[in-house]
């Protein structure tokens, strides 16, 4: 099965190299896009260069401007699908998720999840280096996503996903309205109203070394209000191509 890996990036100069160093290395071999939205610090320059080394692993896709992280990977998804992977990852590249974690993340969908999640607050899961208030805030978050959505995935902000490319080609990706961390409970509110398994897979969370965080105040209200909308929508299958 064919494994394409989406990191969205901006000015992870401290990172891009090590990340793709270490994805490439895995077994099975995963393909990685970076989508890129014009960083000012040369992060679409170092992947070009290591591009070099690794063409046929290495692929970039470059935007003009800070466009979002949920239409970041929705220009990863559709590039992922008009060429056919069969299965198709979200993950940070701060190393907040471990690469090597890819391997289990896939091997949940192989033996027949449809979304693998990689999760904290599973057994087995948990975070570092994080404070005590962001953990709260994280955990609580999730218990109020579940109280409105009936998601029953306990990590429901989670951003280390594998899906089936079946996933994604149902879901009406012209549909997907957010663009912060709503767009990750979105994605999953959506699989599970469309009929779709989604599995948690244990993973440690550890906050970023090198660069600077993206979270901020108006990305935590879009997921606290959007919420709610999603409550109130229907969400509908994408049309069919035939």
């Amino acid at each position: 099965m064919r494994s394409l890996v989406i990191i969205p990036t901006y000015n992870e100069i401290e990172n891009i190299e090590r990340m793709l160093e270490t994805a490439v290395a895995l077994e099975p071999p995963f393909h990685i896009l970076i989508v890129d939205d014009g960083s000012p610090d040369g992060t679409a320059d170092a992947v070009l260069s290591f591009q070099k080394r690794h063409p046929a692993q290495i692929h970039l896709l470059q935007r003009a401007g800070k466009l979002g992280l949920g239409t970041a990977y929705i220009a990863g998804f559709q590039w992922a699908i008009e060429r056919e992977y069969d299965l198709i990852y979200e993950m940070d590249c701060d190393f907040s998720h471990n690469p090597k974690d890819l391997i289990r993340l896939r091997q949940a969908c192989v033996d027949g999840a449809d979304v693998a999640v990689g999760s904290r607050y599973v057994k087995g899961g948990g975070v570092s280096n994080w404070p005590i208030g962001r953990i709260l805030m994280s955990y609580f978050a999730s218990v109020y996503v579940n109280t409105i959505l009936w998601l029953g995935v306990r990590d429901s902000t989670a951003g280390f996903k594998c899906y089936r490319r079946e996933v994604l080609e149902s879901i009406d990706l012209k549909q997907i309205r957010f663009i912060g961390y709503a767009f990750q409970i979105e994605m999953k509110y959506n699989a599970k109203q469309l009929g779709f398994r989604i599995q948690e897979v244990p993973i440690t969370f550890s906050d970023r070394e090198f660069g600077t965080s993206k979270m901020s105040m108006g990305i935590f209200k879009e997921a606290f209000l959007g919420v709610l909308q999603m409550r109130l929508r229907r969400v509908k299958a994408a049309p069919s191509k035939s």
